[in-house]
């Protein structure tokens, strides 16, 4: 099983403690975010788990629990967001310098091929110019490229909720044509530091420039970390054009305090605050506890590793 953690919110930013605590119990509640009432119980066994993916914009508080997590067994990487924006873009988080000391902290602790470094999305409107985001990518990547195994990116989506709520900070998309100019310079600069560069799920093709589709939950960079094969298959349940293969996450919507202006998923900033509320690090649910209402299904879950060992990754 590939665990998420998480496309819905930041679980290592926010719930490291509560995360270790559920390993340590051995399984984690999932509510579903399309029937409340049902719950999954998830097995969380080392035997199970084959690999971690952490989704995070800040994992300070990350450090102390990796070491437990790592003695534990489990095995984990990155998809470790970095952007150049400020506070009026994403007004939760601490300072970038802070967050990028952290990103070549934990690649010098656990190797570069753990660490995913994203520059996503990418807006542009008059203070995030294209001059600016070619700028910031260079300044960036000479921070980055020696701590990271490669470098996604991608462009704004049109979540109506989330361009509404920018108070007109994202007021378009990305055309086709800065599409082309943004890839063609960040193909250039990339190239210089030697840092692989991959676009994800954008539906416009890059390839002219060397950049091909990456995929978060990555089945060939966890049969890499794990050095052995995978019986796995694509996930259903993402986007057209998306290469993540099947894995089960275990967070939930509108419980993220970035408030990142072009989050998709925070919906709600009462329920933000009810949740937040709700929260209790020895649940085995991330908001609130279980009621009598409640169905809980315990999920069918197995380590996903190929028990005959590929010639491929024969040492």
């Amino acid at each position: 099983m590939i665990l998420s953690a998480s496309r819905r919110t930041d679980i290592p930013a926010l719930y490291a403690d509560w995360f270790c605590n559920r390993l340590h119990a051995g399984y984690v509640y999932v509510r579903n975010p399309h029937a409340p009432h049902q719950i999954s119980h998830i097995d969380l066994s080392p035997d199970t788990v084959d690999m971690i993916v952490f989704w995070t914009k800040n994992a300070l508080l990350m450090e102390d629990p990796l070491e437990e997590i790592t003695r534990l067994g489990y095995l984990f990487y990155f998809q470790y967001t970095i952007t150049p924006y400020g506070s009026d873009i994403e007004p939760g988080l601490p300072s970038k310098q802070s967050i990028i000391s952290n990103f070549i902290r934990l690649s010098s602790l656990y190797g570069k091929e753990r660490m995913v470094w994203r520059y996503d999305p990418i807006l542009v409107n008059r203070k995030y110019s294209m001059a600016f985001h070619k700028e910031a990518f260079a300044n960036m990547c000479a921070l980055l490229a020696p701590w990271a195994c490669r470098c996604v990116f991608s462009f704004i989506d049109p979540y109506p909720k989330a361009m509404r709520r920018s108070g007109g900070q994202i007021d378009r998309l990305v055309s086709p044509q800065e599409m082309q100019l943004i890839a063609a310079e960040f193909s250039h600069i990339a190239a210089t530091h030697r840092l692989p560069l991959m676009s994800c799920c954008e539906a416009v093709d890059l390839s002219p420039y060397g950049i091909t589709h990456s995929a978060c939950i990555d089945g060939s960079l966890i049969e890499k970390l794990l050095g052995c094969p995978l019986q796995v298959k694509s996930d259903p349940n993402q986007r057209a054009g998306c290469g993540c293969v099947q894995s089960i996450d275990i967070g939930a919507y509108d419980t993220c305090t970035h408030n990142c202006l072009y989050c998709y998923a925070t919906h709600s900033p009462k329920t933000l605050v009810h949740n937040l509320y709700l929260h209790d690090g020895a649940s085995p649910l991330l908001v609130g506890f279980p009621t009598p209402k409640d169905k809980i299904i315990k999920r069918v879950t197995k380590s996903l590793k190929n028990s005959q060992l590929s010639f491929d990754f024969l040492p």
